[in-house]
């Protein structure tokens, strides 16, 4: 039985009490019973946990009682055991490694397509405005070879800070065209699409929701394969099952 809840989410928001705000996730982590990963940031927060139906919601509740967090999206998933050895709340640098200080995420978020519209674009074959559309995959290398999008442009990479490089490389393939950008649940692609802005691309966008929120809306429509997910159970076909059953294999 598919028993135990597990949630991804994010928000770019600034956090000056960024120590006081990781006592409170911990404690209310700890309170509902939960394991997994929460990063806690002036940037923002990062968040992957699992746990009962009742401990998940109570734990989000909590959490959005503080206004900073209200109404902070969520992806749900489920699996027949808890995908995390452990707890682990963290203070870091930046929610999601980049090193790129010109960028600031918790002052605005980078534009966005909803899953259900980019699954109209690859439908037709173009934007709105009659453009040719690309598929940019911010994931690295092994993430990439459990699945990704038809015709995406990926890339070699080992680690997100990699990605400028790798883009600037396909700069000419990526002129005069829409790019949507996308990886696992939004982080990583509403960052990029941040910094290709900063550098002069007009017409790009992050995916809502990453994979896993086209996954949740469209299934597995344009999509082949299987998403990478950082836990035991490996990776989520477009149903949202695990490829990992039981802990342990």
């Amino acid at each position: 039985m598919n028993d135990i809840l597990n949630i991804a989410s994010y928000r770019f928001i600034a956090i000056v009490d960024v120590d006081a705000v990781a006592v409170r996730v911990k404690a209310l982590c700890e309170q509902h019973e939960l394991k997994g990963t929460v990063l806690v940031s002036s940037e923002g927060i990062n968040i992957f946990l699992a746990g009962t139906d009742p401990g998940i919601h109570g734990f989000l509740a909590e959490l959005q009682s503080d206004p900073r967090f209200g109404g902070i999206a969520v992806k749900f998933s489920r699996s027949g055991f808890v995908p995390f050895k452990r707890l682990r709340v963290k203070r870091k640098r930046e929610i999601i490694t980049y090193r790129d200080g010109r960028l600031h995420p918790e002052n605005g978020r980078a534009p966005s397509v909803t899953p259900e519209t980019l699954a109209q674009w690859l439908d037709r074959g173009c934007d709105d405005a009659g453009r040719e559309v690309v598929l940019l995959d911010t994931r690295n290398a092994e993430e990439v070879v459990y699945g990704t999008f038809e015709g995406a442009l990926t890339f070699p990479i080992t680690k997100f800070t990699e990605l400028p490089e790798a883009v600037e490389s396909r700069k000419e393939a990526l002129a005069g065209k829409t790019v949507v950008s996308f990886c696992t649940g939004g982080i990583r692609c509403e960052k990029s699409v941040l910094r290709m802005q900063s550098e002069g691309y007009s017409d790009c966008y992050q995916l809502e929701g990453g994979i896993l929120g086209y996954f949740e809306k469209m299934g597995g429509k344009h999509y082949q394969g299987r998403c990478f997910v950082f836990d035991d159970r490996i990776a989520l076909d477009p149903m949202l099952d695990p490829l990992i059953e039981t802990p342990g294999f």
